[in-house]
């Protein structure tokens, strides 16, 4: 099982880059307020972790602690959708089949279909829920239908050694029970979403049904607050912006991948945050630095 790293100082490292293509001459984005933003952050005892890819040289722009392992709440869901969706494209079950809700599936917070009357869902809705809304129910009864010992194959067969989906959602974590939903390094899950992209993600199907669900993403909340979208409307080119992510909230946990597509260029980041969340002051400078590094990132694109 991956193990988490606790480790509070990291040191905070910017690798040298040349200026991109798409970058004129008078124009350069040095993600300078990135790190003194997230420093400010690492120097006040959270651990910070970032990675920034342009995905046309696929050279790393900025490397903040990125193969550090922290949790991601939600964001390992994605594994999950991963395996849903290759499934689904070797039709080992069918995206119309219906799954009924359940007793033991039952979760609150995250997701719409708690507050919904209909009693069961297609399997490819309940994936759609779980894009669009991070639905932790769906979620639970997606998993208990494909498994964790397959997701967790899955993943691996991708190449990811420091990124898992380690439990179903719970309401409360016991002695007995992992203790986090997810971990990841921003390293692995930055390159994830480059793949994902790119149509690499087991296959070109399999990708763009993930990058689909995904689009849907109504969590706009951190990095992607910088981007100027409608959160709940952004699947297509918004003054030439395409976005895709997924996020991931717990208490201490603030963490969002993804992938973003201007005028100039495409990237694909990371960025993962965990704090001692005992004020809302703290969570809002968390958010805040979370927003610069999009600021940028918009920035180097545009």
């Amino acid at each position: 099982m991956t193990e988490l790293i606790n480790t509070r100082e990291r040191t905070l490292r910017v690798r040298s880059r040349q200026p991109g293509k798409h970058i004129n001459d008078t124009r350069t984005v040095s993600f300078a307020g990135s790190f003194t933003a997230l420093g400010r952050l690492a120097y006040e005892g959270c651990q910070v972790s970032a990675n920034i890819t342009d995905l046309t040289s696929n050279e790393t722009i900025v490397a903040i602690d990125d193969r550090i392992v922290l949790p991601t709440a939600s964001i390992g869901k994605i594994l999950l959708l991963i395996e849903v969706s290759a499934r689904l494209t070797s039709q080992d079950f069918s995206g119309y089949g219906i799954l009924d809700k359940s007793i033991r599936d039952a979760v609150g917070e995250s997701g719409i279909w708690q507050h919904l009357q209909a009693p069961a869902l297609p399997v490819a809705d309940l994936a759609t829920l779980v894009g669009a809304t991070s639905d932790n129910l769906a979620t639970n009864l997606l998993l208990r239908q494909v498994g964790l010992e397959a997701v967790r194959a899955r993943t691996e067969s991708l190449g990811m050694s420091r990124t898992a989906l380690l439990d179903v959602v719970r309401d409360n974590r016991g002695p007995d029970d992992a203790p986090q939903l997810s971990v990841g390094s921003t390293a692995e899950l930055s390159r994830l979403f480059g793949q994902l992209a790119r149509g690499e993600v087991v296959d070109p199907g399999t990708s763009q049904r993930v990058t689909g669900w995904l689009s849907l993403n109504c969590d706009l909340s951190m990095v992607a607050s910088a981007f100027g979208l409608d959160p709940l409307s952004h699947r297509m080119p918004d003054h030439s912006t395409l976005l895709i992510n997924k996020t991931g909230s717990d208490l201490g946990v603030r963490a969002e991948a993804g992938a973003l597509k201007g005028k100039r260029a495409a990237v694909s980041y990371a960025v993962s945050i965990q704090f001692d969340d005992d004020s809302l002051e703290k969570r809002l400078r968390v958010l805040d630095a979370m927003r610069t590094v999009g600021e940028e990132i918009l920035e180097y694109v545009h």
